[in-house]
């Protein structure tokens, strides 16, 4: 069964880092594409990044200098560290992967950022 696991999500600070993991099961994750998707409240989800199979990505304009993608493959998981954290970050995160025409979703990991 393939399935998507985000964790690391939380209530932070504004200026505050946080790292959030999405682990893969049931097919590896080095043979596939990568997905960040988040949703703020009120608002469409949002792509956010992609780290493609052969482990270079693609980041978002808007938050591009935050953002670390990381990945370890014998874990089977992908790493997302965020740094300097505004209010606006404040969004369920989402993994996805699309495997031979289906598209897979974790169910997300809530980051909010307040003071």
């Amino acid at each position: 069964e393939v399935k998507l696991v985000e964790s690391g999500g939380g209530l932070v600070h504004p200026g505050d880092s946080l790292t959030l993991s999405c682990v893969a099961s049931g097919f590896n994750f080095g043979s596939y594409d990568m997905n960040w998707v988040r949703q703020a409240p009120g608002k469409r989800p949002g792509w956010i990044l992609t780290i493609v199979s052969s482990g270079r990505t693609f980041v978002v304009d808007s938050v591009k200098d935050r953002l670390t993608i990381s990945r370890d493959n014998g874990k089977n998981t992908r790493y997302l560290q965020m740094e300097s954290l505004k209010p606006e970050d404040t969004a369920d995160n989402y993994c996805h992967a699309e495997l031979t025409l289906k598209n897979y979703w974790g169910k997300g990991t809530q980051v909010t950022v307040s003071s």
